[in-house]
């Protein structure tokens, strides 16, 4: 379980896709080994050796800023992120588990599955496509940014662990 939130150097989570959180174990590792500093602790939460006790942090950020890699990797969660949850082919908005992916040029006929070819669609959607290259999707595929999906992100909501979390994700 991911109990403490990592921020970068900047002062903003190292990752969003997916949210960069560590278990506390490792929060406390890093704050001894003085490599981050604690912005928000749990009031609620102390864990104890035998010589030493500490409250467990909700936030923490480096002392020395990460390079992000804003090199997009193409996997089905970050399609669906880029489409929004959304069916490009009758605009329902699905749940995650209803989605599924389509080529819109099929592999059959020399589609790849790329960005720019893959696009969410709905179960019924995607069967009556089929092999076949008509309906067109209502927008079309592209490959996004790091700051796309971000973006995209951002709308959908976080599970939070601690109040705290809000003033450095949104």
């Amino acid at each position: 379980m991911a109990d403490t939130l990592v921020l970068n150097a900047d002062a903003k989570p190292y990752s969003i896709l997916p949210l960069s959180t560590v278990a506390w174990q490792e929060s406390i590792k890093y704050f001894v080994l003085d490599k981050v500093t604690v912005l928000e602790w749990y009031d609620d939460w102390i864990v104890r050796s035998m010589d030493w006790e500490t409250r467990v942090p909700a936030v923490v950020m480096v002392k020395k800023y990460v390079r992000k890699n804003s090199n997009v990797r193409f996997t089905k969660h970050n399609v669906l992120l880029r489409d929004q949850f959304t069916c490009q082919y009758c605009n329902e908005h699905l749940r995650r588990c209803d989605c599924t992916l389509d080529h819109v040029l099929p592999i059959s006929r020399g589609g790849k599955t790329s960005w720019t070819n893959v696009v969410t669609a709905c179960g019924p959607c995607n069967v009556a496509k089929g092999n076949n290259l008509y309906p067109k999707p209502e927008r079309v595929p592209f490959k996004p940014t790091y700051y796309d999906l971000i973006k995209n992100q951002e709308i959908l909501e976080h599970t939070l662990r601690h109040e705290s979390w809000k003033n450095y994700i949104y």
